[in-house]
């Protein structure tokens, strides 16, 4: 649990966005923000749901393929009741969300980004699935804490064209098309999910980082930046204040 005064920033929102004032935006801040997916961006989401889905199906780990399509039939999963069983289980019973592993390259340039000025807003869909939201919610901090990911909001959004960002990094190939179609400048970090999705598309995170400097050089618009701070260093003249993960919104929209 955050201590110190930037503890009182923390706060939870679970209501949908109202009207379409906010959809299909852009930043409205002085500093670039960023719109950064966490599952198949930063976390390595398929890598542990398949250690998971073999202990579930109870087949040897070989048998289930490291390359999967959106939708995971290479698993033999057909139908969305198949799926969100087995997702319950394993955010429920084995802390998915907690355990899974850190796509390389993401701590190292997000904290490079933040400490530019950048500003860092994780937004991810985990709340799809009824009933065990505050599980969900609980590990993704503690996943972004233990990993040291910078950030300054963290959303929990269907509908990330409705939250507001300059540059989106993204590997849903329904995220990416709904975002491009919006005018929205929307990089698709690739996996086997998306070979179909064009440019711009990057294979590493240090691709990422280079497009996203190309993009927009300088972090703030026509202002000097603050002083950066990074994940888990304290703050001068602020005692005990966390980091920007700690420091930040935490936005929601029910499913």
């Amino acid at each position: 649990m955050a201590k110190g005064p930037a503890a009182g920033f923390v706060r939870a929102v679970l209501a949908k966005p109202r009207g379409s004032a906010r959809a299909h935006t852009r930043s409205r801040s002085d500093h670039i923000v960023l719109g950064v997916d966490l599952d198949g961006v930063c976390a390595d989401f398929y890598a542990r749901l398949r250690e998971i889905a073999a202990e579930w199906f109870e087949v040897p780990l070989r048998r289930l393929p490291k390359k999967v399509s959106y939708g995971l039939k290479e698993w033999g999963i057909t139908t969305e009741d198949q799926y969100e069983s087995l997702h319950r289980f394993a955010v429920t019973e084995r802390g998915l969300f907690e355990t899974a592993p850190m796509i390389p390259g993401a701590r190292k340039y997000l904290r490079r980004l933040s400490e530019e000025g950048y500003r860092i807003r994780i937004i991810t869909h985990r709340l799809f699935i009824q009933f065990f939201h505050e599980t969900a919610v609980k590990q993704t901090i503690r996943w972004l804490d233990h990993y040291g990911i910078p950030y300054w909001d963290l959303c929990f959004m269907k509908d990330k064209d409705q939250v507001g960002a300059d540059i989106y990094v993204e590997d849903n190939p329904d995220n990416l098309e709904k975002l491009r179609s919006r005018g929205l400048y929307a990089i698709c970090l690739a996996n086997s999910t998306n070979p179909h999705v064009g440019e711009p598309r990057a294979r590493t995170w240090r691709e990422v980082y280079k497009m996203i400097k190309v993009r927009a050089p300088e972090a703030v618009r026509g202002k000097a930046a603050a002083a950066p701070f990074a994940a888990g260093k304290k703050m001068s003249g602020r005692p005990d204040s966390p980091g920007p993960a700690a420091a930040g919104r935490v936005l929601g929209t029910k499913s």
